[in-house]
This record gives C-alpha cells, sequence and structure tokens, in this order.
C-alpha cells in the first residue's frame, strides 16, 4: 500500500518517507546555506510543507545537524518516525497524495478509501475522508502569494514587445530585444535594450545591471530561454555553463522558473507590463538610428518609472530599494565579469583544438580526448577533466595557430627551436665563409623554413669532416656561386676544399678542326 496511507498526524500534513540522503540534503540546506523551506522544496524537488514536516521531527527527535556519527540512516529514520502510543489520534490520509492518484485514469475517492481502510481500519470514514481532501482541494485554486526577502532575488526576462532601431543610411528598420530585470523585494526595474537574445548580449545585460544596482542579489531568477537554461527541467534545469559561471563571479546562483509557470515570477512579468507601457509606448513616435541612442532614452524613462510613487504602497520603487534591497546586497568584486563561451572540442593529431577557426595546442598526451574550450575577448582556455591544461593569447582570423613548445613531443620540440638567426649564428661560429653559404640558402627558398633542412645538412657534414675543411667548402662553392648543401657535400667528397681555388686543374680542350682555339679571336 502507498506510503500515502501510512504516514499522518493531527494537522493534516503526512509525511512522505524520503530516502535519508535527501533527509540530509535538506538539513544541509537549511542549516549551512540558510536556505528558506520553498527554496529547500524546490532544489529537492519536494513539497514545502514536507521540507517543513521534516525539520519538526527532526527538531522533535532532538537532533540537530550534522546528524551523529554514531547514528546510521536505520536508526535515523527509527527516531524520526517512531510508532506513535496506541489510542492516539486516527491518522489522515496524505492529500497531496490523494489530488495526483485522482488524476490517474478510473481512480476515485471512494477507491482511494477503500484502500486507506485496509491499512487503518479504525480510520476516518468515508465523509470525514472526502472532506478532508476537499479542504485541501479548496486552498489549490487561489494564487499563492509569494514572499520576497530583501536583495534575494531579481527576476529576469526579455519583453514580448521589442523596440526598433533605423539604418540610417538604408532606412531599414532592425527589431532588437529589451532586457528587464526586477527585484521581488522593491520592485526596482532596470531595463536595457540589446540586439538579440544570445548568450552574450543576455550576459552582458546581467552584468550592466548589476552594475547599476551597486551589488549582487543572492539569485538571479529567469525564464527558460536557451541563454539561461540549456535543458528545462522542473526538478533539476541544466545552467548555460557561461551564464552560471557570470553568476558565480557576482556570488549569486540562478534558479530558473518552471516551465509554462508564469506565476513563478510574478514581478517581472508585471513590471515587463509597466515597461512596456511607461517605456517603450512613451517611445512609440521616436526614431533610433542606433542602440545607444535607444538606451540613453530608455534609462531616463526607467528612471522616472523608478521614481514614480506607487499607489498600493505609498512609496517609490527606488525608495523601497534603498530601504530594502540596496542594504541586503553583495558589493560587486573587484573585477568585472569577462564574458566567456564553452565549447568541448577534439584534440587533433596534432595535438590542436579549433576555437572560431584557430587552433591552440594542449599538451600532446591528450591526443584524440575531449577537452573543454573557454574563449573570452582576450584568452583561450583549455580545460580536461576541470584541470586547466593551456592558457592562449586570443587569435582573430582564420588559420592561425597558437602553439606552446611545452606541449610539443621532444623530436617536435627540437625542430621548433631552430629559427634562421640560430642558424646564422651557428654558422657563424664555423666561419664566415659557412655564414654566408647558409645565409645564401636561406635567401634562396620562398619560405627561411624550407631551407632547414640544407642548413642542418650542412652542420653534419661540419661534425664529420672538420669546421676547417666545411669553412673551406662553403668558400669554394660561394666563388662558384653555387648555394647548395648538394654542392658543398660534392666539394668535400672530391677533396676539393684542400686546393686551393686559384689552382684547381683545367682540363685542355681537345683537338678538332672545329675548335677554333684563342688566337681566332685576337685580331690581324
Amino acid at each position: 500500500m502507498h506510503s500515502g496511507f501510512l504516514q499522518g498526524g493531527t494537522d493534516g500534513m503526512a509525511a512522505l518517507r524520503l530516502p535519508m540522503r535527501r533527509l540530509r540534503e535538506i538539513l544541509r540546506l537549511k542549516f549551512e546555506c540558510g536556505l528558506s523551506h520553498r527554496a529547500i522544496a524546490r532544489a529537492c524537488g519536494v513539497g514545502a510543507g514536507t521540507v517543513s514536516d521534516y525539520l519538526r521531527r527532526v527538531r522533535e527527535a532532538g537532533l540537530g545537524w550534522p546528524l551523529p556519527e554514531e547514528l546510521d540512516d536505520a536508526a535515523v529514520e527509527a527516531r524520526l518516525f517512531a510508532a506513535p502510543a496506541s489510542g492516539g489520534p486516527r491518522p489522515f490520509p496524505d492529500p497531496a497524495w490523494m489530488h495526483q492518484e485522482l488524476k490517474r485514469r478510473g481512480v476515485t475517492l471512494q477507491l482511494l478509501w477503500l484502500e486507506y481502510l485496509k491499512v487503518h481500519p479504525d480510520g476516518y470514514r468515508y465523509s470525514q475522508f472526502c472532506e478532508h481532501y476537499r479542504r485541501f482541494a479548496r486552498r489549490l485554486a487561489p494564487s499563492m502569494r509569494q514572499v520576497h526577502r530583501a536583495g534575494e532575488k531579481v527576476f529576469v526576462d526579455f519583453s514580448g514587445l521589442r523596440p526598433e532601431i533605423v539604418d540610417r543610411r538604408s532606412g531599414e528598420i532592425t527589431p532588437v530585444e529589451l532586457f528587464v530585470g526586477s527585484f521581488g523585494a522593491s520592485s526596482y526595474t532596470y531595463a536595457e535594450a540589446v540586439a538579440d537574445q544570445s548568450l552574450t548580449c543576455w550576459v552582458s545585460a546581467h552584468v550592466h545591471m548589476l552594475g547599476a544596482f551597486g551589488g549582487s542579489p543572492e539569485l538571479f531568477v529567469p525564464d527558460n530561454l536557451k541563454a539561461g537554461v540549456t535543458k528545462a527541467c522542473r526538478y533539476e534545469p541544466v545552467i548555460n555553463r557561461s551564464y552560471e559561471d557570470m553568476a558565480r563571479h557576482y556570488g549569486a546562483a540562478v534558479l530558473p522558473a518552471r516551465a509554462y509557470h508564469p506565476k513563478d515570477k510574478p514581478k517581472v512579468e508585471a513590471n515587463v507590463l509597466v515597461v512596456q507601457r511607461w517605456i517603450l509606448a512613451r517611445l512609440r513616435d521616436r526614431t533610433f538610428f542606433s542602440l545607444a541612442e535607444l538606451n540613453a532614452a530608455i534609462v531616463e524613462l526607467a528612471r522616472e518609472l523608478n521614481d514614480r510613487p506607487m499607489k498600493h504602497l505609498g512609496a517609490s520603487r527606488r525608495q523601497l530599494f534603498e530601504r530594502l534591497d540596496r542594504p541586503a546586497l553583495k558589493p560587486l568584486p573587484a573585477t568585472r565579469f569577462e564574458m566567456g563561451v564553452w565549447k568541448e572540442c577534439g584534440v587533433n593529431i596534432d595535438y590542436h583544438i579549433a576555437v572560431d577557426h584557430n587552433y591552440y595546442s594542449v599538451p600532446y598526451q591528450l591526443v584524440h580526448q575531449r577537452v573543454e574550450a573557454r574563449a573570452t575577448a582576450t584568452t583561450v582556455e583549455i580545460f580536461f577533466k576541470g584541470r586547466r591544461v593551456a592558457s592562449h593569447a586570443r587569435r582573430f582570423g582564420r588559420g592561425q595557430a597558437a602553439t606552446c613548445t611545452d606541449h610539443m613531443p621532444r623530436s617536435h620540440r627540437a625542430h621548433a627551436e631552430w629559427t634562421p638567426s640560430r642558424i646564422i649564428a651557428w654558422a657563424e661560429k664555423t666561419g664566415p665563409a659557412t655564414a654566408r653559404m647558409v645565409t645564401a640558402i636561406l635567401n634562396s627558398r620562398p619560405h627561411p623554413e624550407q631551407g632547414y633542412r640544407a642548413c642542418l645538412g650542412l652542420l653534419r657534414l661540419g661534425s664529420k669532416h672538420g669546421a676547417g675543411r666545411l669553412e673551406a667548402a662553403c668558400a669554394r662553392a660561394h666563388r662558384l656561386r653555387a648555394f647548395s648543401y648538394r654542392t658543398v657535400k660534392n666539394i668535400l667528397a672530391a677533396g676539393l676544399d684542400r686546393v686551393p681555388v686559384d689552382e684547381t686543374p683545367s682540363s685542355p680542350l681537345p683537338a678538332h678542326d672545329n675548335i677554333r682555339g684563342a688566337a681566332y679571336y685576337q685580331g690581324d
């Protein structure tokens, strides 16, 4: 039989048997994090009444947090759910569980009552059973009035109505987005026009908003738009990582509203409507040619909106903000948040990853692994299993590579250490003729690196034949204007480096009738 019939009390709020790990999480969030019962309920996926009931049972059992180490889960559960003494009040059925069961096909109150009597034969009769449920059901219809603590929540959203900017040259009209943020306690409102609903615009608007507020709240409550929530879920929504980084930078957290539940964020829903009426409507006949012009007008009208007294409270939003929210805000950090976009990448065989058509190196041991890259306006950081393994200055354009020599295998590192200036400096240690030969080889190639192999070949010839012979061979090759490794190698192999250049034997011309000789060209 379902536990909804097994537990109960005189207050009509039945306690469900949650896993003990869930109880420990409830206690941690209450006593370590200081969250409200409703915030704990949202975080743990249970009802607020269940949270209250568990905390009451912990208090009545004389337990605290942390739980005593000598008590295991079974012992804690036994103390929390001790059997009531005989003759006590009859257990109430769990109305919340009944409400869910009645949504199932074929389930009626009479069926639930019969199942209830099987567990509790001396339980309530059918009329009282039904009345107990109906009292619960009547409380579901009215909207719950939310109580907002000072400085706790800022509700954020985009307006459904969009302002427009006009291209000064072509006259083309471009709709833009209106970002709105409001405090729960004071309704103090911030508005800003941004280009679109992209992640960059979403996060930048938050940064500008916090700068205008002069502090940070405990929670941001967005809708389930893609820029804020990667995967919407009632119990475990997945927050966009860059958005979460921004919130963490300012000491806040993100608590998305439930999808299709606008009553979870009534403040921003109401203030979006107010902004549309008192800002956008007043700008309807004005033409703006840039976001800067539009935002300058929005700032002035937002100031008037926040200074206007609210009839039902007798005070303006700004007065309430200064009295309630501002003293409770967390101070802004010393540095402004730098927007970074996360991307999962695969490490190519050349130990580089691709980010926006440019390439960044990682340690070669990570070839074929999956890493995460965080790209800001100035840097690209690369993480493997949560640990940063590389950081590069960001490249712009296409096809550029940022390579750190420490990331290369030893063989690649040795090759990369050779530069034209280093090779010429090495050649000068052998002699001026060798330096001229190396310079000539490098200059004769379309790209200096194409001559590295020939120059390194000369280095090996010097190791084999000695620096003196190499210097002489380079001098002879330079005189012949034959700037190649092969020429120097042939000179050394033939021993011509030992023969002075002027004494090089010349082969006599063969005797033949068709060969005139030098005398033919002498004058008479």
